[in-house]
């Protein structure tokens, strides 16, 4: 049986595309193994899904400044030593790896080894781990065609983003009973990328009282970011996460506001959601978002307003906006070819395998 190491993580956006991508590798003939930190989001959301899972010490890559900068770098030593033993107990024939601090290490272990490595990176641009793997890899898969000029001739392929197959499935009904909504209005769908957003949340909830007058609202808050006070409110449900209902909510959603996250707004492309994104500013990142958001603003697909700019008339006129147009938005989506992401990216990895 030929044998895969899956590694991505720090948030759910470097864990999803590998879930997408199991269910064929084990069609494929892998066993499919798992390396992420020891306590991260990708390590319940592995295990749900029956993956032997394996964690490891893993630092932070930051841009500013902490202490903790002064202790990372030991943490990803150790971490170093665990992924080292991790391949030669596991064996792997290649690493997949979708990006996030932990990925590092276990890049390096692989390549230690001479495993051959495919790296997935999701943005226009490169991220800090991904630029410091990327000299390991075999093959570079990527989301946007502009980021492919970025790597040497023939190393990186426009793949896309592999979508989870069950979000094609979702029942709107089973959504609208799950919400214990009672009058049925048009469905607004917002999401702060897996950790929740703040100031995205802060800036719904200053609005939601002109927004449930037409609109339910579905609000996806992140860990320990719901507001008790509002609960009870007709046509509005929060939740920190969800995950067997996500589907389904997106099934029922006529609009969503997210962060800009490149595997969210791929998956809103991919299931043709109007959507409004407001990406993380400079201040919190290194700017990915940001393009990402302008290059779908570009393309037809989203309205994009800056973090800054958010107040509560300028939300609910963007909402107003994107609704009364959003048959244009699924038109410009729907011209695009989506391309069979996973099909793409599975064959590139079993083509590495075949060479060895």
């Amino acid at each position: 049986m030929k044998k895969i190491v899956l590694t991505g993580g720090g948030t759910a956006g470097h864990v999803t595309p590998n879930i997408a991508i199991i269910p064929r590798l084990q069609e494929m003939g892998y066993e499919v193994s798992y390396i992420g930190t020891y306590d991260g989001i990708e390590k319940k959301l592995i295990e749900d899904v029956g993956i032997p899972y394996y964690g490891i010490s893993s630092g932070k890559l930051r841009r500013y400044f902490s202490w903790q900068n002064f202790t990372d770098p030991f943490r990803v030593l150790k971490g170093y030593r665990e992924a080292k033993k991790l391949m030669k107990k596991l064996n792997p024939d290649v690493v997949f790896s979708k990006g996030g601090f932990v990925t590092v290490p276990v890049v390096f272990a692989a390549s230690k080894r001479h495993i051959p490595i495919v790296i997935h990176e999701c943005d226009m641009t490169p991220g800090l781990a991904n630029k410091l793997a990327l000299p390991k890899a075999s093959k570079v898969c990527c989301n946007f065609p502009e980021t492919k000029n970025d790597f040497p001739e023939g190393v990186a392929t426009v793949t896309g983003t592999p979508i989870r197959p069950e979000l094609f499935n979702g029942n709107a009904d089973a959504a609208f009973t799950f919400c214990g909504f009672k009058e049925h209005k048009p469905t607004v769908l917002v999401v702060g990328g897996s950790t929740g957003s703040a100031s995205v949340n802060n800036a719904v909830r200053a609005c939601l009282d002109t927004l449930l007058k037409e609109y339910n609202v579905i609000h996806i808050c992140g860990k320990d970011k719901t507001d008790k006070d509002l609960e009870s409110v007709e046509g509005y449900r929060q939740f920190e996460y969800v995950k067997k209902e996500l589907p389904d909510m997106f099934a029922l959603a006529d609009l969503v506001i997210s962060r800009a996250g490149a595997n969210a707004i791929c998956e809103l492309h991919a299931l043709r959601k109007p959507n409004i994104l407001i990406p993380l500013p400079l201040k919190q990142s290194r700017g990915d978002q940001i393009l990402n958001a302008e290059s779908f603003e570009k393309s037809g697909y989203s309205k994009v307003l800056a973090e800054e700019d958010i107040k509560e008339d300028t939300l609910v006129n963007a909402v107003h906006e994107v609704f009364r147009n959003k048959d244009k938005y699924i038109e410009a989506m729907s011209r695009d070819f989506d391309a069979d992401s996973i099909t793409l990216i599975t064959g590139i990895i079993d083509s590495l395998v075949d060479k060895q």
